[in-house]
């Protein structure tokens, strides 16, 4: 079976891994043009290692780049991770199909940003989908799922490292092996469960103080480690990470610092404090709280201001 694998990153680079530990025949890697001064994509470095032709197109839409496709005689494509649109006729040429890594449990959460959304939204679960993907955004039959509770400290990132990569990965060999066998479903998705949520960006990730505490904690967990929930103080903008939720009553208005240590900002909010680990501004970086509080002369008293 002549595979193509279209995808990026550690991710990417896994399920090919996976792919060649069961002598399938990659014939050729696809992923986002190398990025000026910066590392090479571990897919593409994979690829390299294995002798693998690698594919690097600006855009899916030119004649020559979907002829050169076409050359390749694929019988399956598998997108892992992919964050461009791919057209519909490179997911119809395979012979047999195209099939998507999604990470959340479809048909809730379609849309770039699956796992802050679902715990952003408060969700205790989640999950991984391998679907087979058409015009739409991940709106394609499903072939396999899986489920994943969501911790109630979890972050967008201890979701995906701890859970939804790993899982994916393994999902997508399965169901090589299912489409090999002549097995792999196609089940419908029922759109009367469907969701589909906007970019996690600055749009969503302003903090406003006056909503609950367990409103915020989310907002901070499902925007960690990207993009930052953020808050302002003096005009600057202040992304919060690394945060835990202590349903102590305070009397502070919320927004208000309330205690400052070693380790951590405590933040007063509606019903608790948010203890903040990590703080990022444009005048230091990413950096420990307590030192953010000393290079920013951070008194207990002071009140961040909601960002609206």
């Amino acid at each position: 079976m002549r595979i193509i694998l279209i995808g990026q990153a550690p991710f990417g680079a896994k399920v090919l891994e996976g792919l060649l530990e069961k002598d399938e025949q990659v014939v050729a890697v696809y992923t986002p043009p190398d990025r000026p001064q910066g590392p090479l994509d571990p897919l593409k470095r994979a690829a390299l290692d294995k002798k693998i032709a690698v594919f690097q197109p600006s855009t899916y839409k030119a004649d020559q780049v979907f002829a050169a496709y076409k050359d390749l005689k694929p019988d399956l494509a598998i997108l892992a991770f992919v964050t461009c649109i791919i057209p519909l006729p490179y997911l119809e040429l395979p012979t047999l199909d195209t099939i998507c890594y999604h990470p959340s449990f479809l048909p809730r959460h379609r849309g770039a940003s699956a796992i802050n959304w679902a715990i952003i939204m408060g969700d205790t679960k989640t999950g991984i989908s391998i679907f087979w993907p058409d015009a739409e955004i991940d709106t394609g039959p499903i072939l396999l799922q899986r489920e994943v509770e969501i911790g109630p400290d979890d972050t967008a990132g201890s979701l995906y490292f701890n859970h939804l990569f790993p899982m994916g990965v393994d999902a997508i060999i399965e169901s090589v092996d299912l489409i090999k066998a002549g097995k792999a479903p196609k089940i419908r998705q029922n759109e009367d469960e469907a969701t589909y949520e906007p970019p996690c960006d600055d749009q969503v990730a302003g903090i406003d103080w006056k909503k609950s505490a367990q409103e915020i904690y989310n907002l901070v967990r499902g925007c960690d480690p990207q993009p930052g929930a953020y808050t302002h103080r003096q005009g600057e903008k202040i992304r919060l990470y690394g945060a835990r939720l202590l349903q102590d009553p305070v009397a502070e208005q919320p927004g208000t610092i309330v205690q400052i240590d070693s380790n951590s900002i405590h933040i007063a909010v509606n019903g608790g404090k948010l203890v903040v680990g990590k703080v990022h501004s444009e005048r230091t970086g990413k950096v420990k709280a307590a030192e953010f509080a000393l290079e920013h002369a951070l008194n207990v008293g002071e009140r961040f201001a909601s960002a609206l």
